[in-house]
């Protein structure tokens, strides 16, 4: 069936359908991932967009469910130049035309994502429509297209009530694993994510305690403290910082998570009473964006933003470059930055944005880009081991 991608500014492109055969307004955006499709698929942040993959084939090695990096796909629609109808890997699960129509997610397939890609960079992102009516009017749907916005969609990602993930050290035949401990992705409490390890041992409450703020948290986060040993308490973006507080964890996490920062009014009123507390804080993307909303600082958005797994960042401590995953369309501005209340810490080697903060006499930093990775490389994952060793620097000081 032929489909159609508009964008707000006139310009159309002729496909195929693929997944759901809905029609969608959403934004459009574009991913230089080459592969880690379904971690994209799966990450909360894409929450009120529509995914363009600039890699020419996707879907080549199908869906594995153990790959999610939550318990369902968030985007709106999915862009590529070709899907793979069949998928050769002994992992999978499904075909990934079987995941978008399971998921009701629509999409596009046969058009030239190269020429979509350099009209987002050239012009900024914009938003879009895709269809399968032939006989669409424009004059009726670009209206429709600029009047567009994603609105609060932290709301629609975050958990609906605490649970906790205990600390583990992963075990296998050989001795411990090197990647991503499994979980059971079928123990969803109230239908929410909980992972389960399968292959684990317990640590019985003896490492770190944190508390994560789901913001559209991706599970990697919460696993990477827990293969570190960490009992991590994930809590629902809108809980009053006093209950966090109250529950006496050795440090904070905030997640990552979709839309304007501006737009979180109640949650950075919360993270204003973490910030005054002495508890060590660690934040990804958007909850690095909060952190800096609530110190005073001011975000904007990008022209068209970060999103991939190849993008090289600058630990000013260090000097050193590390190529990091990033999923974002908006950045702290470190003109009006306070350097008596936070300094740069990290900075994009391509384009000079902020990429994260260390905030001056706190024990608090925090970074544009993903440590955890899944999918990207995981060079940026030892600022979690530099989050625990904060943590204990607190505890015995």
């Amino acid at each position: 069936m032929k489909a159609f991608l508009i964008l707000e500014d006139g310009t159309v492109f002729a496909g195929t359908s693929i997944g759901a055969r809905r029609e969608v307004i959403s934004e459009i955006v574009f991913n230089t991932s080459m592969a880690g499709y379904l971690e994209v698929l799966t990450d909360p942040s894409y929450a009120g967009q529509a995914i363009c993959m600039t890699y020419p084939l996707i879907g080549n090695y199908g869906v594995c469910r153990e790959d999610m990096e939550s318990k369902k796909p968030w985007p709106d629609g999915f862009i590529v130049r070709e899907l793979s109808r069949m998928a050769s890997n002994f992992r999978k699960d499904i075909t990934i035309q079987e995941f978008l129509e399971q998921y009701d997610i629509p999409g596009i397939a046969g058009i030239d994502t190269r020429a979509l890609t350099k009209i987002l960079r050239e012009k900024g992102t914009m938003n879009g429509m895709i269809t399968t009516n032939e006989a669409y009017n424009l004059n009726t749907i670009l209206p429709q297209l600029k009047s567009y916005t994603t609105g609060k969609v932290v709301e629609k990602v975050t958990c609906s009530h605490k649970y906790e993930i205990k600390g583990v050290t992963s075990l296998s035949e050989n001795g411990p694993l090197s990647g991503q401990a499994k979980f059971d992705r079928e123990a969803f409490v109230n239908g929410q994510r909980e992972m389960r390890p399968s292959i684990t041992k317990e640590l019985n409450g003896k490492g770190k305690r944190v508390a994560l703020l789901d913001l559209g948290a991706k599970d990697n986060i919460a696993h990477s403290l827990a293969q570190r040993g960490c009992d991590v308490t994930i809590y629902p973006a809108f809980t009053k910082a006093e209950e966090i507080l109250a529950d006496r964890p050795d440090g904070i996490m905030l997640s990552n998570g979709p839309g304007d920062p501006k737009e979180c009014v109640e949650v950075i009123e919360e993270i204003k009473k973490l910030y005054e507390s002495d508890v060590p804080i660690f934040a990804i993307c958007l909850g690095h964006q909060l952190m800096a909303l609530a110190t005073g600082a001011d975000t904007f958005k990008m022209k068209y933003g970060h999103r991939g797994g190849n993008h090289p960042v600058k630990d000013l401590r260090t000097g050193r470059v590390y190529i990091s995953s990033q999923n974002h369309g908006y950045v702290v501005d470190t003109d009006r930055l306070n350097p008596g209340v936070a300094v740069p810490a990290f900075v994009n080697v391509n384009d000079g944005t902020n990429e994260g903060l260390s905030y001056t006499g706190k024990n608090i930093f925090t970074v544009q880009f993903h440590p955890e990775a899944c999918p990207g490389p995981q060079d940026s994952s030892y600022l979690f081991d530099r989050f625990i060793q904060m943590m204990e620097e607190e505890k015995n000081a």
